[in-house]
């Protein structure tokens, strides 16, 4: 398995991996899985940015994760938020934590300073012990705040410090 970076070509793999999180899943609040044409404007969205977007590629796409914008305002420019989803066979591998080790690095190296996790579901316990595992901590729990497969979803925050955090002021 090699970690990659996406190219518009893995955009039909990533609409498969993401509409089955979409359809079974309570990670993502999104109710309509996304189109690969959509997947590819949003990979060319966080790409455009210099951020990582990451596939695993074991000769087909196994997985991804990606760093986005935490916010748009320009207070939050040294924060990123993380997705990962992992192809529902390959979930427990330690697919997505090879991949969020390797965003976490490359944000590190940009010279960013935190990364949220914004967990749907409170149940979500491969999730949160991924984040866990690789040193996020818990910062907040949303009891309630979606509506989806018949039932109310909570969303757990979780944020971990990149390089220096907030240690000391963000540097050239």
């Amino acid at each position: 398995m090699i970690i990659r970076l996406a190219t518009a070509a893995d955009a039909p793999a990533l609409a498969e991996i993401y509409g089955h999180h979409v359809r079974e899943g309570l990670g993502t609040f999104e109710e309509e899985p996304p189109s690969a044409p959509e997947m590819a404007t949003r990979l060319a969205a966080v790409l455009d940015k210099g951020l990582p977007w990451l596939v695993a590629d074991d000769g087909g796409v196994a997985g991804y994760a990606y760093a986005a914008p935490f916010r748009t305002r320009a207070a939050y420019r040294f924060v990123v938020e993380d997705s990962v989803y992992v192809a529902p066979d390959r979930m427990g591998s330690g697919v997505g934590k090879t991949l969020l080790t390797d965003v976490i690095s490359r944000c590190e190296g940009r010279g960013l300073r935190q990364m949220i996790a914004i967990i749907g579901d409170s149940g979500n316990a491969g999730s949160m012990r991924l984040h866990s595992s690789l040193g996020f901590k818990m910062v907040g729990l949303a009891p309630a705040v979606g509506w989806k497969h018949g039932r109310w979803v909570d969303v757990v925050w979780m944020q971990r410090a990149l390089g220096a955090g907030g240690g000391q002021p963000p540097g050239p």
